[in-house]
């Protein structure tokens, strides 16, 4: 059975930190660019962070720079993003999501049909 599944989210006072993890079964992580997504009620989706299948390559959206860290586990098959400094307007649902494009590419004009898992809630009170 192929999954993508995205765990980590919660409620957090600004400034605190999570970690999202997103773990895949029935296929491999390595072999695909993955990307954190967001989207907060009302509002478009948008690309977090996205890493390479190798690890080699990231990408940041720029208000989360400094603040985010994507990495990757290929022994256990997961990507997680560490966010760190959180702030009211991280608040949203984020799920992952893995296709054959760049980086750059899957963060900024992420494909409608790539595959993805369910979203995890991020709340930041101030």
């Amino acid at each position: 059975d192929v999954q993508l599944q995205a765990s980590g989210g919660g409620l957090v006072q600004a400034g605190g930190s999570l970690r999202l993890s997103c773990a895949a079964s029935g296929f491999t992580l390595a072999d695909y660019t993955t990307g954190w997504f967001r989207q907060a009620p009302g509002k478009e989706r948008e690309g977090v962070s996205c890493i390479s299948g190798s690890g080699g390559s990231t990408y940041y959206k720029d208000s989360v720079k400094g603040r985010f860290t994507i990495s990757s586990d290929n022994a256990k098959n997961t990507v997680y993003l560490q966010m760190n400094n959180l702030k009211p307007d991280d608040t949203a649902v984020y799920y992952c999501a893995v296709d054959q494009i760049t980086v750059e590419t899957m963060c900024k004009i992420p494909p409608a049909d790539s595959f993805r898992g369910q979203g995890t809630q991020v709340t930041v009170s101030s």
